[in-house]
């Protein structure tokens, strides 16, 4: 069975930093592309970023790119999404999902985590 897990979030002021983790199993994680996705209040899913499976691939929505940085480690059965710079607009519930950036599938997604940034 697949398991994602989301951590990591939390309130944070505008410029300020977080790192999410998703601890993932029930698959063979290193060979699967990974993607962070995010829903703001009110609104639909959002793709934020997605990495390859050796971790060689990265992309990145625009309104992220410079800010965010994703990355994976593979002994660790871990996806990571580091966050700088945040700003109000960030803030939405995350989640991981198995795949890339065309066929990530949410429906094995965890409970999100939480980012709020308000000063």
């Amino acid at each position: 069975e697949v398991q994602l897990v989301e951590s990591g979030g939390g309130l944070v002021q505008p410029g300020g930093s977080l790192r999410l983790s998703c601890a993932a199993s029930g698959f063979t994680f290193r060979t699967n592309a990974m993607t962070w996705v995010r829903q703001a209040p009110g609104k639909g899913l959002e793709w934020v970023s997605s990495i390859s499976s050796n971790g060689g691939g990265t992309v990145y929505v625009d309104s992220v790119k410079g800010r965010f940085t994703i990355s994976r480690d593979n002994a660790k059965n871990t996806l990571y999404l580091q966050m700088n710079s945040l700003k109000p607009e960030d803030t939405a519930v995350y989640y991981c999902a198995n795949g890339g950036r065309l066929n990530y599938d949410t429906r094995t997604s965890g409970q999100g985590t939480q980012v709020t940034v308000s000063s």
